[in-house]
């Protein structure tokens, strides 16, 4: 039974699920997107990827609630068994600190490009790992507390950023509509579907919700924010830099804001504001990927969950070290994302069907049973 500080609200859980999808992709959806569609209609694929990830959040929050109190590392067992369960869920805690790794090296190199030149890759990355440990050991509810206060501080942020991209928009950049036809729409959902990765950590809140029947709403609300930004951030940058120029830039939502500047206010650029709340959003997804990887080892090999806490810190920090350069970054986000999709989809459709199937069986058991 979970303590009364453990438990968080439906709001809560959607801000979660909105802060974990929110990571590095503001940055990289632009150029990763237009590379695999090749046409101005991107930002369709962003919404078809969207409405992809929020069918598979339903899916999995329908499963989760149906086993209240439990997180997937636990009901996993149960169905499949302790070990090919413990197996599965071994698989999802190497996803999860796997995800922790790609977050905080894109953090330091970002930072070390635009903000702490010549600063050792290694103090960045330490710092804010201990900041986040820091953060965890106090549990979900001051995880979740901390995450209701950066989510709105960073929609708001980014809206105006965005908007005073407008200066340099132009609409001749997002035609010809559906120019090419809609393969190139279809071609590109896949690409678009892996930026909405993070749907997958409701099988682990859901077991903290105080009304889990709500699990639902709050994975489907956690969702649409994020399409809505991402939709916002193709479109304005694609409208300002043209599909061809974003296949230039490596971070080409950075460089959309670099190229306009306003004279005469206080602050003149306005990209350190879009890297502050970028670096909270990688705070955000890096602290619940990591949390949720400790959880599950505490949950399958029965120990405290601070002991994984800190046992997870070194393998996470060498895991940030292995990719030599942004090329094989970007490559390791990709296989990450793929492999979500293999883990989080197939896998959540047998458990939920293996539950059906027993509370089948135990419903027509009772049937069965004389009544005095």
């Amino acid at each position: 039974m979970k303590k009364a500080q453990d438990r968080i609200t439906t709001v809560q859980t959607a801000v979660i699920v909105t802060n974990f999808i929110l990571g590095s992709g503001i940055l990289t959806l632009p150029r990763a997107s237009v590379d695999m569609v090749g046409t101005p209609d991107v930002w369709l694929s962003v919404l078809l990827g969207g409405l992809v990830a929020i069918g598979a959040g339903i899916l999995m929050a329908i499963l989760s609630k149906m086993h209240a109190g439990l997180t997937i590392f636990q009901y996993n067992q149960q169905l499949l068994g302790k070990w090919i369960g413990g197996l599965i869920g071994f698989s999802f805690i190497v996803y999860f600190f796997m995800t922790a790794s790609y977050q905080v090296r894109a953090l330091s190199e970002v930072t070390q490009l635009f903000l702490l030149e010549g600063t050792p890759a290694w103090a960045i990355v330490m710092v804010f790992m201990w900041v986040s440990l820091y953060l965890m050991t106090g549990g979900i509810n001051p995880i979740a507390r901390l995450f209701e206060l950066i989510l709105p501080v960073t929609i708001v942020i980014y809206l105006l950023v965005m908007f005073m991209s407008l200066r340099i928009f132009e609409w001749d950049h997002l035609r010809p509509f559906l120019g090419q036809g809609i393969f190139p729409v279809f071609k590109g959902i896949r690409s678009t579907a892996l930026s909405f990765t993070g749907v997958e950590i409701i099988l682990v809140i859901t077991a903290f919700m105080s009304n889990p029947n709500k699990s639902v709403k709050a994975v489907v609300i956690g969702t649409a924010i994020p399409m809505f930004i991402y939709m916002l951030t193709v479109i304005v940058v694609v409208g300002g830099l043209s599909a061809d120029g974003v296949l230039t830039r490596t971070w080409p939502t950075l460089d959309l804001v670099r190229s306009f500047e306003f004279p005469g206010l206080i602050f003149e650029r306005f990209e350190s504001f879009l890297l502050v709340i970028w670096i909270m959003q990688i705070y955000s997804t890096f602290t619940i990927t990591y949390y949720a990887a400790a959880l599950g080892m505490s949950q399958i090999i029965k120990v405290s969950i601070m002991k994984c806490l800190y046992a997870l810190l070194p393998i996470v920090f060498f895991i940030s070290t292995l990719p030599k350069d942004l090329s094989v970054l970007f490559a390791y986000g990709d296989f990450l994302g793929s492999s979500a999709l293999y883990l989080f989809i197939p896998i959540p459709i047998l458990l939920l069907m293996l539950t059906k199937w027993k509370k089948r069986n135990k419903g027509a058991k009772d049937d069965g049973i004389p009544k005095l």
